[in-house]
């Protein structure tokens, strides 16, 4: 017999709640590690500490509402039609239906406002909005609907936001302020509302004046159909999992769902990537801002590549693929099993740290005219105090808000001294740098089974068609969040000493899938570190595909972010050389090298005067 816990409890109240928000029985509600997602009727909402902190429930009671709300008082099929094509407008027509939804189903329920309120100011955390030093680099979708929420609520935008709104609220005011205050007289119309937003994006000449929906004069049949679609929405990934497009809505977004979803290899599902995303389609479900203006969006449209299917991959926490108690076994394996090495590595940290420590520290300019008086000069200043250059004054060393993605190959050929050295390099590392101030994120990529899975199980069942692409079910692993505290995560780096974890390596899929979640972080430097023993290496996919294709995969998805992202990445290659691949890299022939080549390696990047 189970004993239910308090987040069990919370969990069943959260999916309650929500049911009965959107009016809808078969809402299924479950906690995520990762990005909050809703596809369908399915909503993954943030999972909160065991202990509940309150400001965790709020999240998760946030992004739950936002969800129950948008099946309640949002048409699909509707939206789909009104939306322009232009990505930039498309994410603010996209914002401000969200915002028109929140305020609608918050209308005189203090609770609902206040949950929503508190994932907004999650959502903004990595919105470029609060560090734009300019209008061109603020999200106009982040800001319309910010500014639609303001009007529609009288709420007004989250402090934070405040340098970034005031670089374009006059610009935009004096565009269309008008249409702005005519957007809460349609609030309860969603084809009228959708009307009014259009008008929006052409008096701020984000689309041409010819572009009105064609459905704002339709009746009829409109309403019936919508409903056909909402129902079949739940449905839809499956439906075209053939061509690799699982989580793929039906609301004219085609010109980039077959790339992004092939290489996203993450979940059948639609993800917000407010901590790690992607622009363009994601709007739909859960009116997050979409900033097309991310650096990824240029991505899609270079690669061949593409998946089978998506919908059997998964993202997961590794708290979620076994219990507590054998995580604790599993640690404390590892931990025995590396007693002699972790002392050297723990030298090596301590070097990182104090050469961390001594760039964040404070410096002084000597031999001045004014300032806070030198004691190394004072001598000086007795015998004659009309002695200048005797001052010194105060600076602080310019330290860049650094975060450090370390990816890890939990493939079978890491099997046995690797993967053990590398899950305590990476405990030791992420210690290391939480001292310093910069947050680590460890994240481990393998797939879910040998030979395919269900991919090729549904593969098969479709009669083998030619050149099917990634044939397998990929597995994301987190085992530590960059935002969550080192102690918190120790236990879940003995996740990879466990019996079966460990298959084959899709590399270039996880690369997107790291830099993802790395790209929507906010801090001004973001560093990624791939630790891996060679080529990626699907037997299944290898076997109906041209024998290079993950391998020509991955250096693309190498050379894109090496050339036009702003993420740092560096590799390590134990026992293989990845020098091929990537521009910075270094190959080590002993697993035991590893803890001291990662501190040397990015002792080297910190070191840098960029």
């Amino acid at each position: 017999m189970t004993t239910e816990t308090p987040l069990d409890r919370f969990k069943a109240v959260l999916g309650g709640t929500s049911r009965a928000l959107a009016d809808e029985p078969e809402i299924e509600l479950a906690f995520t590690a990762d990005a909050p997602a809703a596809s369908g009727k399915h909503i993954k909402v943030p999972m909160p500490a065991r202990t509940l902190p309150a400001a965790q429930v709020a999240e998760a009671r946030g992004f739950a509402d936002g969800f129950a709300l948008r099946l309640k008082h949002h048409d699909v099929a509707l939206h789909a039609r009104g939306a322009p094509g232009d990505a930039v407008a498309r994410a603010v027509f996209d914002a401000v239906e969200g915002a028109r939804v929140e305020a609608l189903g918050s209308r005189g329920y203090a609770g609902i406002a206040a949950n929503l309120a508190t994932a907004l100011d999650m959502r903004l955390r990595a919105d470029p909005i609060t560090r734009a030093r300019n209008r061109e680099e603020v999200p106009l979708s982040t800001a319309l609907g910010l500014m639609v929420r303001e009007r529609l609520t009288g709420l007004q935008a989250p402090a934070v936001t405040a340098p970034g709104m005031a670089l374009v609220r006059e610009w935009i005011e004096g565009k269309a302020g008008k249409d702005l205050d005519g957007l809460a007289l349609a609030i309860d119309d969603q084809r009228a509302f959708a009307t009014l937003t259009t008008r929006l994006l052409e008096d701020l000449e984000l689309i041409e004046g010819d572009m009105i929906p064609e459905d704002s004069d339709e009746g009829g049949d409109d309403e019936e159909g919508t409903e056909d679609q909402q129902s079949d929405e739940g449905d839809e990934g499956e439906s075209e999992s053939d061509e690799g497009q699982g989580e793929v809505e039906a609301r004219g977004s085609e010109r980039d769902a077959d790339s992004e979803q092939g290489e996203s290899g993450e979940e059948g599902e639609q993800e917000f990537d407010d901590a790690d995303g992607e622009p363009g389609d994601q709007g739909e479900d859960g009116m997050l801002p979409v900033r097309p203006n991310r650096p990824m969006q240029d991505f899609a449209g270079q690669f061949d590549y593409k998946a089978w299917t998506t919908s059997y991959d998964e993202v997961i926490a590794a708290t979620e693929l076994c219990d507590a108690d054998e995580l604790a076994r599993l640690r404390s394996y590892l931990d025995q099993q590396l007693v002699h090495l972790q002392g050297a590595v723990t030298k090596l940290a301590n070097r990182l740290q104090r050469r961390l420590m001594a760039q964040q520290s404070r410096s002084w300019d000597f031999d001045q005219e004014e300032g806070m008086l030198d004691a190394a000069r004072l001598a000086r200043v007795v015998v004659n105090p009309m002695q200048s250059l005797s001052y010194k004054i105060e600076r602080e060393t310019d330290f860049k808000d650094t975060v450090v993605t370390l990816l890890i190959d939990n493939s079978g050929s890491m099997r046995g001294r690797p993967i053990s050295i590398a899950a305590i390099s990476a405990d030791i590392l992420a210690r290391t740098l939480e001292r310093c101030g910069v947050k680590t994120e460890i994240l481990g990529f393998t797939t879910r089974a040998w030979k395919g899975g269900q991919s090729r199980e549904t593969w098969l069942a479709a009669g083998r068609p030619p050149q099917p692409g990634r044939l397998n079910d990929v597995r994301h692993i987190v085992y530590k969040r960059a935002d969550e505290p080192w102690r918190r995560a120790k236990p879940n780096l003995g996740l990879m000493m466990r019996e079966g974890l460990l298959k084959e390596n899709i590399d270039g899929e996880a690369l997107i899938w790291a830099h993802s979640r790395l790209i929507g972080r906010s801090e001004d430097r973001k560093i990624l570190m791939v630790i891996s023993d060679g080529a990626p290496v699907d037997d299944s996919t290898l076997s109906v595909n041209s024998g290079s294709y993950l391998e020509r995969h991955l250096r693309q998805v190498i050379g894109w972010i090496e050339t036009k992202s702003p993420v740092e990445l560096v590799a390590i290659g134990i026992g293989h050389d990845v020098t091929r691949y990537y521009q910075r890299a270094v190959t080590i022939m002993d697993a035991e090298q590893l803890g001291g080549t990662i501190i040397e390696q990015l002792a080297a990047l910190f070191d840098k005067n960029d």
